[in-house]
């Protein structure tokens, strides 16, 4: 098995640091609202590679983190905290705030068909392991404190940006963003904030240098090492946490711990790029989320799991609603292709097993497995041992064959509307205006014939 570490810019073979097992750690939602379909899409590559550990036989132990605390506006420690903003504007309390996005992203996930990690670890439940450890890095000379907090010093770190392989000037042109004339050096990064003198926060405790909150970076840091020790085999995230969020958890832990490497292996999923490669973002207030893209229109998120399929999680994936169409009529013309295999099971297929697990183990080849799975539908084998191998197949894939395929796939509301036009086309012998209402429905993924009943339509 094969994986592209980010850490050293090539794939890899895989192994464990404990043969048979897993440490996992994976980058959770801030909830401070709904997740949209471009941070899916990190967790959705997150679980594909979790499937596959498991299909080669590893027992994973999956972490996550819930970050309801310390994530700032701005990525560099400046500005408020979002979930304290978004209660400002709402009235309701950070804590309300916070449960409210924590269950509708588990929601997202269930939708998805995304395994829930073994251990959700929220940011507030693991405080005094989050003190404990800038103590840890106090002692060892790594912290100095300025007027808002205490920070950690980059300098002091020679191999800081190993992850992002960045030169160390241009890391710190672009922390300039955010000035803060205070730190030593601008890629310097708060570990600990202290509430602001005469206002109190909804989430502050008490520590060592003051009243305040956790910096969002060492969240994750306390608590992987809680869970999964100070030593664990894979990191995973968006490629937008390489250069700030992953490149400060790493230069922390490895200060904190004196043990490298901390992580052996980092992976990292592409953006989600609306029309024109414009990246989604909650703050912008535009985005599309599982709910108002698939829910309330009566598709199935599962299509959606489908289009990322289609795509390599380091390959940027556009969206739109051409995408969504696509991969609507993809998924359900798999749907029907399997219904028509009937429900008995047979042997599974070695031989194509191997070329599937072949697929997988070269870095999460799902587009190339996808294309193992059509061979093997197209194959000489029998109905039941394609069958077989199928649902052996989706053990990996998670698109829920054995229960969402059906002989009858619903037509969508607009392609019923394009034939009863065509309909009243035919009827009214107007066979130029037909022809090309039916050229209409051939690119939605329809393909309609004339018969002695009516127009009869298909999935291509």
């Amino acid at each position: 098995m094969q994986l592209y570490n980010t850490l050293t810019r090539k794939k890899e073979d895989f192994k464990p640091i404990k043969e048979g097992s897993v440490g996992l750690y994976t980058c959770g939602p801030t909830v401070y609202g709904y997740p949209h379909l471009g941070n899916m899409r990190t967790y959705i590559f997150e679980d594909l590679l979790k499937r596959v550990l498991t299909y080669n036989n590893y027992e994973v132990n999956h972490v996550m983190n819930i970050t309801d605390v310390g994530h700032l506006t701005g990525d560099r420690d400046m500005g408020v905290d979002k979930v304290e903003r978004e209660s400002a504007k709402t009235g309701q309390t950070a804590w309300e705030i916070a449960d409210f996005y924590t269950t509708a992203f588990k929601e997202d996930l269930k939708s998805l068909n995304i395994i829930f990690p073994n251990t959700f670890c929220k940011a507030t439940d693991n405080i005094p392991e989050q003190i404990a450890m800038i103590q840890t890095l106090e002692e060892k000379g790594f912290t100095y404190k300025i007027t808002d907090g205490i920070y950690f010093d980059t300098a002091k770190v020679a191999d800081y940006n190993k992850l992002s392989h960045q030169k160390i000037e241009d890391l710190r042109e672009g922390a300039r963003v955010e000035i803060n004339a205070e730190k030593k050096n601008p890629t310097d990064f708060a570990l600990w904030k202290l509430s602001p003198t005469g206002a109190k926060r909804q989430m502050e405790w008490e520590s060592p240098w003051g009243v305040g909150f956790p910096g969002w970076h060492i969240e994750c840091s306390a608590m992987s090492v809680k869970y999964l020790g100070e030593q664990f085999d894979i990191h995973c995230g968006g490629v937008d946490h390489i250069d700030i969020h992953h490149t400060n958890e790493l230069a922390q832990t490895e200060s904190a711990t004196s043990k490298k490497p901390w992580v052996n292996y980092w992976l990292h999923s592409a953006f989600l790029n609306g029309i024109g490669g414009k990246k989604m973002a909650k703050s912008s207030g535009d985005f599309i989320t599982v709910t108002n893209t698939f829910t309330e229109k009566g598709i199935s998120p599962l299509v959606y799991r489908f289009a990322n399929l289609s795509v390599h999680y380091r390959k940027p994936m556009e969206w739109s609603e051409e995408a969504l169409i696509s991969a609507k009529n993809g998924y359900e013309n798999l749907l029907v292709k399997i219904s028509k295999l009937g429900q008995k099971t047979g042997k599974l297929s070695l031989e194509y097993k191997d070329k599937f697990l072949a697929d997988i183990n070269d870095d999460l080849n799902m587009s190339k497995a996808l294309a193992t799975v059509q061979e093997l539908l197209k194959s000489d084998l029998s109905d039941e041992d394609k069958l077989a191998t199928v649902l052996d197949f989706d053990k990996v894939l998670g698109l829920n064959l054995r229960l969402e395929t059906k002989a009858d796939i619903e037509i969508p509301e607009a392609v019923i509307e394009i034939l009863k036009k065509r309909e009243t086309a035919r009827q009214n012998k107007d066979w130029k205006s037909s022809d090309e209402l039916r050229d209409e429905i051939l690119k939605l993924g329809y393909q309609v014939t004339d018969a002695d009943a009516g127009q009869e339509i298909k999935l291509i």
